[in-house]
């Protein structure tokens, strides 16, 4: 007896629902990645034209302005569009490698290596026509080593500039090494000493001023630091300079090479422990521009964080911050890769857009353009993430984007932590010392479900504390995109 087949149409309704049932379970499995939550789109830097940028800032116009490590100021029109619609103009050239651009009043301030200049377009032409010093009260001695990186003006008017150091160890002209503010009369203000190597400087939500410096003598990793004024920030390669101001006071006493941040930060009271070290090669090794989200979550859920790059790596990361006994410290997370140069600068538009130039002159990068423009912009979907992470006199409170799968948050072995310190020294860099394992003694997960409280015996003083969740899941039963925090501990809550 001949067995009857099912009808042809049946069995290929049949397979195309066995193939969408697939389809669908491997796009439920495929784990999430940082260009589902935040795509890089490429400026189109015309042929021929050398864009090390290092400096942007976005005008009254709409034009996005980008300063060339080579000399030269381009405008983008259309930055916000499609690269096709874009289109870059030289605005300014034979300048002395721009590493800060800022706008007032119809002038563009440029922070030059040796000056802070302001130009202007007089016949609107598209090129500037003047151009006027504003400040030049530092040296440059030709050491390839010697940037000065400007800020935007703060609430007072101020223009802030740090100085990197003549090579690694030294100051050998005046100011190297410090921060001034530039008034805006065009008188300059000592502000701090002890700086290194600037990477970027940046203001948070509430003004505060912070820059970011580099790995080497007095500097055991890169590190994010508040710029308070009157305050000594580490090195004291630049302390010559107190003999010629008395803006900060006396000069402070010299570290102790071999000693620890906190040990000295107690002996000497002028100097001021990193709000964030960003530790060497797990988060980057050349912190760079800093950015700060006051878009009003047109850039997502990560309000008044601020945003860090890093030039070696290709990145930019994320920072959180609170003040504890009256100082800055706070947690560091990864958040994007992939950019096509070393990260240099970085702009986050009100709009909810993110500039990034690139180079990797002198250095290299993980990116292998020479140079870049690139745009982040947010697509809408929220990361699952730790978004904040904050001390308690007991352990951290953590803080997720998403609420959380109560089982697997309240577990302990979810969570795995360290500690480690630096080395405070002059010779270049620190690797990591002083380890300690703190012990998780609870887990307490909030009725929320976005809050947990982790209970810990052993916190250190002076330490990182790396934390890792690859237990956690989300409600929706997915893992976190980035399982590391990185939180600077140097005080405790009372």
């Amino acid at each position: 007896m001949k067995s009857q087949m099912p009808p042809v149409g049946s069995s290929v309704v049949a397979l195309l629902i066995a193939l969408v049932v697939t389809a669908s379970a491997d796009a439920q499995q495929k784990p999430a990645t940082e260009d589902d939550f935040y795509r890089i789109t490429t400026l189109p830097i015309p042929k021929g034209v050398v864009l090390e940028a290092g400096g942007l800032e976005l005008l009254p116009s709409g034009q996005l302005a980008a300063s060339s490590r080579r000399g030269d100021i381009y405008l983008v029109d259309n930055p916000f569009s499609e690269p096709a619609a874009m289109k870059f103009t030289r605005y300014a050239q034979g300048l002395h490698e721009v590493l800060g651009l800022a706008w007032r009043d119809g002038w563009l301030y440029a922070t030059q290596r040796c000056e802070v200049t302001r130009m202007k377009d007089i016949d609107n032409d598209g090129r500037a026509d003047l151009f006027e010093t504003v400040n030049s009260d530092w040296g440059i001695t030709g050491d390839y080593h010697e940037y000065a990186f400007g800020s935007k003006f703060d609430a007072r008017g101020d223009l802030w500039v740090v100085l990197c150091l003549t090579g690694s160890f030294n100051s050998n002209i005046e100011y190297r090494g410090w921060c001034l503010r530039i008034k805006p009369d065009g008188t300059s203000v000592p502000t701090c000493s002890g700086l290194r190597s600037p990477g970027g400087i940046g203001m948070n939500h509430l003004g505060d001023m912070f820059y970011t410096d580099n790995q080497g003598p007095w500097n055991g990793t890169s590190k994010l630091q508040h710029l308070m004024p009157g305050k000594f920030v580490g090195h004291p390669g630049g302390n010559r300079w107190y003999d010629i101001t008395n803006a900060l006071g006396k000069r402070p006493a010299d570290p102790k090479s071999g000693s620890r941040m906190m040990v000295e930060a107690k002996r000497i009271p002028e100097l001021l422990p990193p709000a964030i070290y960003f530790p060497y090669k797990k988060m980057g090794q050349s912190a760079s521009g800093i950015a700060c989200d006051t878009t009003d979550g047109k850039f997502g859920v990560f309000k008044d964080q601020l945003f860090v790059g890093d030039q070696t790596h290709s990145t930019v990361m994320r920072v959180d911050l609170e003040k504890v006994q009256g100082r800055y410290q706070g947690a560091c997370f990864p958040f994007r890769g992939g950019f096509g140069s070393g990260s240099l600068g970085l702009l986050l538009s009100k709009t909810g857009s993110m500039f990034v130039s690139g180079t990797n002159r002198g250095w290299g990068s993980r990116g292998n353009k020479p140079f870049s423009l690139q745009r982040l912009d947010w697509t809408g979907k929220t990361p699952f993430e730790v978004l904040t992470m904050r001390l308690r006199p007991d352990g951290f409170r953590l803080q997720f984007t998403e609420p959380v799968d109560p089982a697997t948050a309240a577990r302990i072995d979810s969570y795995q932590l360290q500690t480690y310190t630096y080395i405070y020294q002059a010779s270049y860099g620190s690797p990591e010392v002083d380890h300690t394992k703190p012990t998780i003694k609870e887990a307490r997960v909030a009725a929320d479900r976005r809050h947990v409280d982790l209970v810990i015996d052993g916190l250190a003083v002076g330490h990182i504390h790396e934390l890792h969740l690859p237990g956690i899941r989300s409600a929706k039963n997915t893992p976190l995109l980035h399982q590391q925090a990185y939180y600077t501990l140097n005080y405790l809550t009372k």
